[in-house]
């Protein structure tokens, strides 16, 4: 997940589909203006300021990057900070990212997703303001909100203030899951969220600093600018990918329910380019029709799991999302249904990572989940078991919306 400016829809970014199919946009997404599109609510603060940005590809104003239309304006970008995949949004997904210096505006960019991650004193000493612009799914799993959390600190560590320019949350409409049981804490779940939030990041960093969730329970000092002309229960379809391994807006509406598959012995769309939208594996043969075989992608999955193999399973690239939105529900039929029909019932919940972290409790958040699916647990009473937790999230999740 990163890029800069006009190289934006260029190289290898653009061959992982970073542009998004040209769905049919309603008149409320046309009407829906992000916090970086209204520059006049903060530009004039920016001027100057020497600023540094956390930003990646879909740090954009229309089809221009946001570092290239504030230079344009007179603002002074120090530096850029990169998360997951790079700036540039090359890096495959876990792989660290290295420092350098961006070629075409000689820009320094300081990876936050390598030794460190978060920035350091000597690099906020030369910057008054620091800006977030990333796009987000709405999964705690997604590991921008962890991103955020951290510059937070940062900013409050270093006394800087942190200029948040709000973007919808695409799966706003969903709030679903466990609360994440903080002793499966851990890098794809930091904080005691549903799997599914309903938020924006800037609500999420209202939430962060309002219920002392950074470390030794500071507060940020943030200036946000909401999305205009937005709720919640809007359908947004993203105009950049926001990340390599989610490049359609198929992948992103079904990435609640199918990212729960990193935690299995199946492959689900890794090696393709099709991730989050094709679940299987060699040994479901006999049970499917459908196949698919990963392989090595630079930039997007490049040692998936069965690569090289013939994978059986599902395909849910022409599913209905629709059904996801009208039942406002994480999908759990499709877990159930593949672990019904696994011959190596042992193995099902044994990938490659979970055989060494328990990759599955990490991603649900809860220690109950994986026994509810081996003992063929009906789908009310797992859910029931969530909904203690989620009651009590909806109710503390008012204090913090920016939107109806």
């Amino acid at each position: 997940m990163k890029y800069i400016f006009a190289l934006l829809l260029s190289a290898n970014f653009a061959c992982t589909g970073s542009r998004l199919p040209a769905d049919l946009k309603s008149t409320e997404q046309a009407q829906i203006k992000t916090g970086a599109e209204q520059t006049e609510k903060y530009v004039p603060y920016l001027k100057g300021k020497r600023v540094a940005m956390l930003a990646n590809p879909t740090t954009i104003i229309g089809k221009r990057h946001l570092v290239d239309s504030l230079q344009k304006l007179g603002i002074n970008i120090v530096k850029v900070f990169g998360p997951e995949h790079g700036f540039r949004g090359n890096a495959s997904a876990g792989v660290q990212v290295s420092d350098e210096v961006d070629k075409a505006t000689g820009i320094p960019i300081i990876s936050l997703y390598g030794p460190k991650n978060k920035p350091s004193k000597a690099d906020l000493a030369d910057v008054d303001v620091v800006i977030y612009d990333l796009q987000d799914v709405g999964v705690r799993f997604y590991t921008n909100i962890n991103a955020l959390s951290r510059l937070m600190e940062a900013c409050q560590e270093n006394n800087k203030e942190l200029l948040i320019l709000d973007r919808p949350n695409p799966n706003a409409y969903l709030i679903d899951g466990p609360i994440l049981d903080m002793k499966y804490k851990s890098g794809i779940g930091m904080f005691p969220i549903p799997m599914s939030h309903g938020l924006t990041v800037a609500e999420f960093a209202q939430m962060a600093n309002g219920q002392g969730w950074l470390t030794n329970g500071v507060k940020c000092k943030l200036r946000i600018v909401p999305v205009a002309n937005y709720n919640h229960e809007m359908a947004y379809t993203l105009p950049v990918a926001p990340s390599p391994n989610l490049n359609t807006q198929q992948s992103i509406m079904l990435y609640p329910s199918t990212c729960m598959f990193e935690g299995t012995y199946l492959n689900h769309g890794r090696g393709t380019y099709f991730p989050f939208t094709v679940i299987g594996s060699p040994y479901l043969k006999s049970k499917y029709s459908f196949s698919f075989t990963p392989t090595g992608i630079k930039g997007m999955s490049e040692t998936p799991l069965f690569m090289n193999q013939v994978c059986y399973g599902l395909d849910l690239r022409d599913y209905d999302v629709s059904i996801l939105r009208k039942k406002k529900q994480i999908n759990l039929q499709w877990i159930m249904e593949l672990y019904r029909n696994s011959p190596n019932k042992e193995d099902f919940f044994n990938s490659k990572l979970s055989k060494e972290m328990g990759v599955i409790e990490r991603l649900i958040g809860s220690g109950l989940f994986r026994q509810q699916i081996i003992d063929g647990t009906p789908e009310k009473e797992i859910r029931a078991s969530w909904q203690p937790g989620l009651s009590q999230y909806k109710e503390m999740r008012k204090k913090y919306l920016l939107y109806p």
